[in-house]
């Protein structure tokens, strides 16, 4: 009697082994092709526009390269700037010490190339080493790391031809 049940045991456990483990019945995997055929498309060669603007009828001047640039912090959002305005450090505006308000003004980073135009409607910034500041918006659109506070620009007045 002890062997038949050491017997049973041992096949009990064979069969809990057994179904535990992967299958021995291997599945039919089929596959379809997709028998539409794809047709490839010719891309057409598109010129790209580096700047924010475009108008044939302006003319840039170069104001002075190698310029150091910041942005202005967040606390001044709302206050009121040299000429009058409130800032809004969502727009594309600057602070510059010896440019007139209203004009225009294209920056570009040295170290990538991106620019955007900007209009002073401020002085400053009051930081010797620093030749303008830029709103947030405008600072984040040209600059290579977003972690960054300072970067060297290119700084060019717009003139209409």
């Amino acid at each position: 009697m002890k062997k038949l049940l050491a017997i049973l045991f041992l096949f009990v456990i064979i069969g809990i082994v057994y179904s535990q483990g992967p299958s021995l019945i291997k599945e039919k995997v089929t596959s379809s092709k997709d028998t539409i055929k794809k047709e490839k498309t010719n891309l057409l060669p598109q010129t790209l526009i580096q700047d924010t603007i475009f108008d044939p009828n302006v003319k840039y001047v170069l104001y002075k390269k190698n310029a150091h640039a910041s942005y202005y912090a967040e606390k001044f959002h709302g206050r009121r700037t040299a000429s009058g305005q409130r800032f809004d450090m969502h727009k594309m505006t600057a602070a510059h010490k010896k440019l007139p308000f209203g004009s225009k003004i294209r920056v570009t980073n040295e170290s990538n190339g991106k620019s955007v135009i900007v209009e002073v409607n401020d002085r400053g910034p009051f930081v010797k080493s620093r030749e303008i500041d830029l709103s947030k918006k405008a600072f984040m659109a040209i600059a290579s790391s977003k972690a960054a506070g300072s970067m060297k620009v290119t700084i060019e007045t717009i003139v209409k031809k």
